[in-house]
C-alpha cells in the first residue's frame, strides 16, 4: 500500500468520525447529516431522491426513510416539478441549513483553503474519483459546469443533454447527469 492510499484512507476515517460526531450533536444518523450536505451541493437534476440513493449507492427504501426523517424533523420540504408530473425536488428549510454550520464539509474547506495549490489539488482530486468511479462501476456526478454537457451561448447557460437553460447558481452544483468532457 501506497503512502498516498494511507493518507487517503486516513482522511476517510477522519471524516466518518466528523460526520458521525456532526450527526451525533443534531440526533441523527451520518446518513442525515450526507443527505443534507449533499442536497446543499446539489442542481435541479440532482436533488431528487432517485439522485440520493445513486450518489450514496443506497436503496430506494432507505431514501424514502431518510427523507422521512429529515422531513418530520423539518429539515427538508418537497417540492413538486411543475413540468415533470410526479418529480420531487428536496429543499433544505432554514433548520436544515442550520444543521450544517461548522459541519465537517466547512472544516474541510477551511483546511484545503490552507493548501498553496488548491486548484491542482482539486484536478488531481476530481481525476482520483473519476478513475474509482470507473473501476467501481459506479456513476459519475460531477460539477455542472464542468461536465461534457455544459453550454454556453451568447452569455446564456445551458445542458446539451437537456436543452434547459441553467441558472448560474446551478452550474457550480453537482449533477447526476455529468459526463467526462472530452
Amino acid at each position: 500500500m501506497s503512502t498516498a492510499t494511507l493518507y487517503l484512507e486516513r482522511l476517510s476515517a477522519l471524516l466518518q468520525q466528523a460526520v458521525r460526531e456532526d450527526a451525533a450533536r443534531h440526533g441523527l444518523l451520518p446518513i442525515h447529516i450526507q443527505v443534507l450536505q449533499y442536497l446543499v451541493q446539489a442542481n435541479q437534476y440532482s436533488d431528487l431522491p432517485i439522485a440520493i440513493a445513486d450518489y450514496f449507492g443506497i436503496t430506494r427504501g432507505t431514501v424514502s426513510q431518510t427523507l422521512a426523517v429529515l422531513e418530520r424533523k423539518a429539515l427538508i420540504v418537497k417540492q413538486a416539478d411543475a413540468r415533470h408530473g410526479k418529480r420531487i425536488h428536496l429543499k433544505l428549510t432554514p433548520a436544515g441549513m442550520a444543521v450544517l454550520q461548522d459541519s465537517w464539509a466547512e472544516r474541510m474547506q477551511r483546511a484545503l483553503d490552507m493548501q498553496p495549490d488548491g486548484a491542482a489539488l482539486a484536478g488531481t482530486l476530481r481525476d482520483i474519483l473519476v478513475a474509482l468511479q470507473r473501476l467501481n462501476g459506479q456513476h459519475a456526478f460531477g460539477i455542472c459546469r464542468q461536465c461534457a454537457h455544459f453550454r454556453t451561448d451568447g452569455g446564456t447557460t445551458h445542458c446539451g443533454l437537456t436543452g434547459e437553460a441553467l441558472a448560474t447558481e446551478q452550474t457550480g452544483k453537482i449533477c447526476r447527469e455529468w459526463a467526462t468532457p472530452a
